[in-house]
Parts: structure tokens; sequence; C-alpha cells
């Protein structure tokens, strides 16, 4: 990329894209951008040094950034068709290169360990690229979440791996040719790109296919992909499931934490403890683990590891407390698939037993909510009370009769349905223990103030 000085971004607030923008300007390259709505991300980005408007209007783009000369641009799949500055651009001859391009172009060159799976991704990514930085002293990486530990998307140190969360929307992660690779599911997602579960299965077997010579892939005990082991190996991890790697002696500590061994294919680790709670972190755990196992085959300085597992803080939005305490306690989650809201409603259970679960949703897509309404309701059902929002669209436009009823007339549990401006409002006339809100919509910017209602009702 060396021909070009600036970088201009179609979608720079998008969490994959904001970590791109990060690594150019760290490069020193000049860069701005076009978003749809102002966010933290964006305002940080600003504050960072990046220039951004958030009106599609060719007319703003900046004036440093009008030639296609020195100009390289960036695009997200989630920008539409007919949008104005992409039409300009394109009319001008830029060169445009899609997000998942990008990554790929940026993997070149380096030991790429990726995570892909349709769950679960974002926590193990960041978790071996922790792991890679305060135990391996060495590595980089392009997240798909805001780390706390990092206080960032971007990670940038010495050496040659580089962790990047491998997306699969928009068969994304088929841009990537990794060195090892986690798999951590392959569930039915994304079906207004992908059609049919049968042809997410197949995207994720042509990435697999992709892993490089002598490379490895590390796939989550039960899922079942097509996988040609003659140049490269096969590994199998779970939680307490059996596999090459897995977790032994997990005993439930204070403030919903575990202890316990995580087992290699040579030998363990023992007296684990992760610095963020859930009983489905474990499982991620051992994934972050497996992987930097399958670059190094012996991880010998167990204390640090175990040092480095101690202090992760984890992911903004994933399993994030706000408050926890004996007389309530707020956690946001990011979960948007019914597999991860069943997975982080049990691992809840599980932290806070005998306790009232209260699980507010916020659904995703009018697709998705078309697709898996009843599964939706299957996972919202183990909760004691839920509280649904109306479906948060992003790009989609609305379809007939596909609204947050055609989950709520199936929940099992107490429901309501409220608008997420009244949602801190109606919390306060609830009966409420342990809360939980769930999306990947905007439902996050309401954190604050129901975790606000939390501490005082508490």
């Amino acid at each position: 990329m060396k021909e070009f000085k600036n970088v201009y971004f179609l979608g720079i607030g998008g969490i994959g894209m904001s970590a791109i923008a990060r690594y150019f300007m760290h490069e020193g390259y000049a860069v701005a951008g076009y978003d749809r709505t102002a966010t933290p991300l964006t305002r940080e980005l600003e504050r960072e040094g990046a220039l951004i408007h958030y009106e599609d209007d060719p007319e703003l783009i900046p004036e440093a950034m009008r030639s296609a000369e020195d100009t390289l641009v960036v695009l997200t799949p989630a920008i539409p068709g007919d949008h104005r500055e992409w039409a300009w651009l394109k009319e001008r001859g830029f060169r445009i290169e899609k997000r998942s391009q990008m990554l790929g172009h940026l993997s070149e060159g380096k030991l790429c360990m990726a995570v892909a799976g349709t769950h679960g991704k974002t926590t193990t990514s960041t978790l071996a690229a922790w792991l890679n930085h305060a135990a391996a002293k060495e590595g980089n990486a392009i997240l798909g979440g805001i780390s706390r530990n990092f206080n960032s998307n971007l990670s940038l140190g010495e050496g040659r791996r580089l962790v990047v969360e491998a997306d699969e929307y928009d068969r994304s992660f088929l841009r990537l040719h990794p060195n090892v690779a986690v798999i951590t599911a392959a569930d039915a997602d994304h079906l207004d790109i992908y059609g049919t579960a049968e042809a997410v299965t197949e995207a994720f077997e042509e990435f697999a296919s992709q892993i490089k010579e002598g490379g490895a892939l590390i796939l989550k005990q039960g899922v079942e992909l097509k996988f040609d082991t003659a140049s490269r190996s096969l590994y199998r991890y779970s939680c307490d499931n059996g596999g090459d790697f897995h977790a032994e002696n997990i005993a439930l500590i204070e403030g919903g934490h575990y202890r316990y061994d995580i087992v290699l294919p040579d030998g363990r680790i023992e007296g684990c403890t992760l610095g963020i709670p859930g009983w489905v972190n474990i499982e991620n755990s051992v994934a972050a683990v497996a992987l930097l196992w399958s670059v190094e085959r012996d991880l010998k300085d167990h204390d640090a590891l175990r040092k480095a597992l101690r202090e992760f803080s984890g992911v903004k939005r994933r399993f994030e407390f706000y408050v926890n305490t004996p007389q309530g306690v707020y956690m946001d989650d990011y979960a948007h698939h019914p597999r991860e809201l069943a997975a982080t409603i049990t691992s809840v259970k599980q932290m806070f037993p005998q306790r009232k679960m209260t699980a507010i949703f916020q659904p995703h897509l009018y697709t998705r909510t078309r697709d898996l309404y009843e599964e939706f309701a299957e996972a919202l059902n183990e909760a004691d009370e839920v509280v649904l929002l109306p479906i948060y669209p992003a790009r989609e436009e609305p379809i007939e009769g596909i609204t947050t009823e055609i989950i709520a007339e199936r929940v099992t549990a107490p429901w309501s349905i409220v608008e997420r401006e009244t949602l801190a409002e109606a919390l306060e006339s609830m009966d409420t223990d342990v809360v939980v809100t769930f999306g990947a919509g905007n439902i996050d910017a309401y954190c604050d103030a129901v975790a606000e209602v939390i501490k005082q009702k508490a």
C-alpha cells in the first residue's frame, strides 16, 4: 500500500473497519471516512486524528483525498449499493478494497492466527491476542471488539504473530489464508447472505481448506466440517467434553469465576483462573490456549500463562458487568444468535443459582428474526422473566409480519415488550435481581441508565 498516502473509509465506525483505520493511522497514513451516525467509536477515532463526517455527500470528502492517485478506499459490506459517495469514487477510478480484502493484505507475511465462528470468536481472539502480548511477549491483533486490556480493537507489538477475528458475514473470512485457525461454531446465521444452513457449513469448510500447509485447525467438539488432514493437523477442543484440549477439575469460586486445569495434548496447565467470570469463558480460554499451543507446540512457561489468564479483563459488551453485588446484578452481552443467548443465560444461571434472572433482548435484523424466532424464544425461556425490545434493523428494510411479537408469542416465561427509550423507567417498577441485556444493535446506549436503576434498587 506504499503507493498511497491517504486511506478513506466508507463505514469507518464499524468495529472491524475502525481497527484497520487505527492501523493505518499508526503507520502514518492520513485517514478520513464516512459513517451514518456518530458513536463512541467514531468520536474516539476523531480524537485520534481521523476526519469523519455523517452525511452521504461526495462534497464532504476531504480535499486531500479527492485524488485516485494517492488515496486508497476501504469499503464495508454494510454500505448500500445506492450510496452516493461510493458511486462518486467508483466513477473516478479510485482503488476500492473491501474490508475483508484489506485484512487479507495486512496478514500477508505474518504468522496469521485466525479465530472464526458464528459465536465466541471475539472473546477467543481477544484472549489469544492478550496471551501473545502478556505471556509470549510478542504479536499484533486486529479484533472485532474493544479489548479492556488494550482499550482498543488494535494491538501492535513485536514479532510476526497476527491474531485476526475472521468474520463469516459476506464470506469475508475467505480472504484469509491463516497459518492456524480456531472455529468455535458453524451455526445457521446470516441466512440473508447464505440462503441455507448448508451454504454456511460449506463456507466454513472452504475457510478451513485455506489454512496453509503445515498449519492446524482447532475445531470445537461437536462441530462437523470436512477437513483434509493430509498436510495439516486437526485438533478438537471443548469446555469439559473431552477432545485434545479441554478443562478438568472445574470449581466455582467467588463472583462467578472458576478455577480449572487446561488439558493439552502433551500435558496440562494446572490451577487456571480467568479474569472474567462465566462458564462459557472457560471454553473460550481453552480455545485461545490451544491456538498458542498450535504455534509454539511447547508451552513451557505455565506461570506466565496463568498470570495472563488471571489478568484478562475481557471485551466490552461481552459478559460485561456493570453491577455485581448480593443485592443486585446487571450485565450486558452482545449475544444476538440463539446459541449465544442460550450459552450466556446458562452461564449466568450457573453463576447465580436460586436467583431470579431477567433477560432483556433486542433482536438484530429482520431476516435473522424471521429465520430464527422459534430458537430465540426457546433460548429466552430459560430466563425467569423476559423483556423484549423492537427489532434493530441495521442495514435492512422492514419485512411484513416480522416483528418482536413473533418471538414474544412463543416465550413461555413472563414477558413484556418495551421501547428502548423507556427501558430504564420500566425496570424501576419491576421486581429485579439479576438483569442481563442482550443484542448487537444499539441497546448498549442505555446500559449506563439501566445500571443506575439497578444500583439504586440494590
